[in-house]
């Protein structure tokens, strides 16, 4: 029988630590499929694989400039790809490999492998200094925008024009102004529910409420507008991530935003977006939403009474808030003496800005021929 026998080593050298790296299989074959972008991908991670470089860090930047190299002064650039949509670099330097990745919506992503944590820190800080513009000076908040990208879940700040509740106040019906006024005034020790419904035909203003709101609230809670509502409660992943990710210190209360999400909570949600509901309820008050200040603002179309029975379940709600069309003596008040009076059922803000302003959509509508005539 044999025995097994002790890995080699210097007479009288201690052996150390297994390394991980030893117990790994690491083969690579590229074939016709592969595509450049791929080879990156292999070069930039071999020697983090190796344990040659053990030390991994990242960092995503937006709002960078075209002329920023995005890697250290004096580095080397083993690799370059530039496709069009993208342009991606591999440097390497004593000790470290940086890679960059530069996209066509001005955001960046670089990921450094290194000997050790402050080499990576280092490369990084020299890599990304002056590398972004300076965010635009604004009266508005800071709002961040939620996508699913090609390399995960990213969150992209933005500052959007808000405006102050008071002088936008006329442009709702009454029972609808009197609620946001209520709404408006809330801090989080009145928070009771964690959704906040707003139904309504379009143009009546249910956007420009929430843009409102995030002024009023900007002293305790970020307002963050989820681009692919679908796509986040498809991906457990992109949930937990946009659920629990806090920018900054002290911890602030987070509104998710999801416009237009009529398919997620009408009456038939359960069986059309299948766990899209399940995954909605349980961040609002299920065991996702524990610990977790986060409010969902949903705004949609549809009719109350067509919404799914357990999206309007009492103390679900924070608000369910009707954004309806201003009565004909409302509407009135708002044009003044110098336009022509609104009759029926009243007019939405779109309606009305329309009127005011005079403008005429660019239509193109084919005339309806007689009937009886053939083509």
């Amino acid at each position: 029988m044999l025995e097994r026998k002790e890995a080699l080593r210097l007479i009288g050298s201690e052996p150390g630590p297994p390394d991980p790296a030893d117990e790994l299989r690491w083969t690579v074959s590229l074939d016709s499929s592969f595509v450049p972008r791929d080879v990156l991908d292999v070069l930039a991670l071999s020697p983090f694989v190796r344990g040659e470089q053990s030390r991994n860090r990242k960092r995503n930047l937006e709002r960078v400039r075209v002329d920023a190299p995005l890697c250290p002064p004096g580095a080397v650039i083993a690799r370059s790809i530039d496709d069009g949509d993208s342009r991606s670099i591999l440097a390497v330097g004593e000790g470290w490999t940086l890679r960059a990745d530069r996209w066509a919506d001005r955001s960046a992503v670089l990921e450094v492998n290194a000997v050790t944590d402050e080499l990576a820190n280092d490369v990084l800080d020299r890599a990304t200094e002056g590398a972004e513009e300076p965010q635009a000076r604004s009266d508005g908040i800071e709002v961040g925008f939620w996508y699913f990208h090609p390399q995960g879940p990213r969150r992209r700040p933005q500052m959007i024009d808000t405006p102050v509740w008071p002088q936008i106040r006329d442009n709702y019906a009454g029972a609808a102004s009197d609620a946001l006024d209520r709404l408006m005034a809330l801090s989080p020790k009145d928070i009771r529910g964690r959704l906040l419904l707003l139904h309504g035909p379009p143009g009546t203003g249910k956007t420009t409420a929430l843009r409102a709101l995030a002024r009023a609230w900007s002293s305790w809670c970020q307002l963050d507008c989820v681009l692919d509502p679908d796509m986040l409660f498809s991906q457990p992943g992109y949930l937990m991530r946009a659920a629990t990710e806090v920018e900054g210190e002290p911890r602030r209360w987070r509104l998710l935003v999801l416009e237009d999400c009529d398919e997620l909570i009408r009456g038939e949600a359960k069986s059309s977006s299948g766990q899209g509901l399940s995954r909605l309820l349980n961040l609002t008050d299920g065991i996702l939403g524990q610990g977790r200040d986060i409010l969902v603002a949903i705004t949609t179309n549809e009719d109350l009474s067509r919404l799914h029975p357990a999206v309007t379940r009492p103390g679900r709600c924070l608000a369910q808030l009707e954004i309806g069309r201003l009565n004909p003596a409302e509407s009135a008040r708002w044009l003044g003496g110098d336009h022509p009076a609104v009759s029926g059922d009243g007019a939405t803000l779109a309606e009305l800005i329309a009127l005011r302003d005079g403008t005429d959509p660019i239509d193109s509508v084919a005339e309806t021929p007689d009937a009886g005539m053939y083509l």
